[in-house]
């Protein structure tokens, strides 16, 4: 039995004061009102372990992580893999959903954080991230990569419905695939009981995404070819149905400026973010971490902050990065909540992130399992 205090408990729907909370076998088995135990954290707030929905644990956060990782073979990308996802836990992320890495090296990762994994994503020939080793063409050949993964017990999959900055010859506004692949590949992984992630920018992306029945929209940021705009109508149209957004959000202070292709529709972008807070739409936060400088393995409290930025209260993000994010990623009745019979997945704070989310920035302590984890 391990015993844990501090001043302030979010249990991921609410604040509670001066609570215990006891640990067994690296599950929570209670939770209650006290003022003595074996881990006294002071004036701290624990919270169950952060969600990151959106990783790339291969790419080095470097200024050219696609050729850094062509120089790798699969060992070696499989360390640089633990020591990405050993940043996300030292940052208070106890679980990420990776979304594209290399000869389903993810799946073979243990003792950091709880890695949900994609493989390498369904893209078109030549299409967005291509070199991953996820090219497919066809309904039938969409169709037989998803039952790839299903058979190698990925969490989830992931399609390129629309090209990306990354990847030289495909273009963020226009889709990769047609609605019926698209279709295709939502069927077949729903028939698997796999969730499906879609990376969609441009408009017509997204709205493949949602009539093909995708249950998360990754990015979403109505890129056109030289900004990006909202489309209200859609928006409603996402809201409407329950679709849920992963915002990409996350970007340190002094990892440099964004590519320049980011950087000239970053104005656009802005707006498509306040338009998401605008409709209500349903969103969790995935930083896309790894992409570049701007965005190192742990960068999940800043994208936090950023959203409170936009107006979104620390009560909302808070449960967006726990609760939420557990339920969009399919381990709800696990992780995302300090409450008895979940994982002993729990994060202590310097601060009160209710008040100040830029607390999230200053972890104490980070147990995974029940194990204290180095910070």
């Amino acid at each position: 039995m391990l015993t844990i205090r501090a001043r302030r408990l979010f249990d991921g729907h609410d604040f509670l004061d001066d609570q215990v909370v006891t640990v067994h076998d690296g599950r929570v088995v209670q939770v209650a009102p006290g003022h003595v135990a074996e881990v006294d954290l002071g004036d701290a707030t624990l919270l169950p372990g952060l969600i990151d929905c959106h990783v790339h644990l291969a790419f080095d956060a470097g200024p050219d992580p696609i050729a850094t990782l062509a120089g790798l073979d699969d060992a070696q990308v499989l360390e640089l893999m633990r020591r990405s996802a050993a940043q996300h836990l030292a940052a208070g992320v106890t679980t990420v959903r990776d979304l594209g890495d290399r000869a389903f090296l993810a799946l073979r990762l243990d003792g950091g954080p709880e890695v949900l994994a994609a493989g390498p994503p369904i893209t078109t020939v030549k299409g967005h991230c291509w070199f991953l080793g996820g090219e497919v063409s066809g309904e039938e050949g969409v169709r037989e990569a998803v039952r790839e993964r299903a058979r190698r017990g990925t969490h989830v999959v992931k399609m390129m419905l629309t090209g990306g900055e990354m990847t030289e010859g495909t273009h963020s506004h226009l889709p990769q695939f047609t609605l019926a692949e698209a279709k295709a590949a939502a069927d077949e992984a729903h028939a698997h009981g796999l969730p499906i992630a879609g990376h969609a920018h441009g408009a017509e992306g997204v709205a493949q995404a949602l009539e093909a029945g995708f249950d998360t929209i990754e990015h979403c940021s109505f890129m056109t070819e030289e900004s990006a705009e909202p489309d209200h109508e859609l928006l409603a149209r996402l809201v409407a149905a329950g679709s849920v957004v992963s915002v990409t959000a996350g970007m340190v202070p002094l990892g440099g400026p964004p590519p320049p292709s980011i950087a000239k529709r970053l104005p656009g972008i802005m707006r498509v973010i306040a338009a998401f807070r605008e409709h209500g739409v349903d969103f969790v936060i995935g930083t896309d971490a790894g992409i570049g400088p701007p965005k190192p393995h742990g960068v999940l409290p800043h994208g936090a902050k950023m959203l409170t930025d936009f107006g979104w209260s620390e009560l909302e993000v808070l449960r967006a990065i726990t609760t939420r994010a557990a339920q969009v990623c399919r381990v709800g009745h696990r992780k995302g909540r300090i409450a008895p019979g979940f994982d002993a997945d729990l994060v202590a704070f310097d601060g009160d992130p209710g008040q100040d989310i830029t607390a999230l920035q200053r972890p104490v302590t980070v147990y995974r399992l029940g194990s204290a984890a180095p910070i």
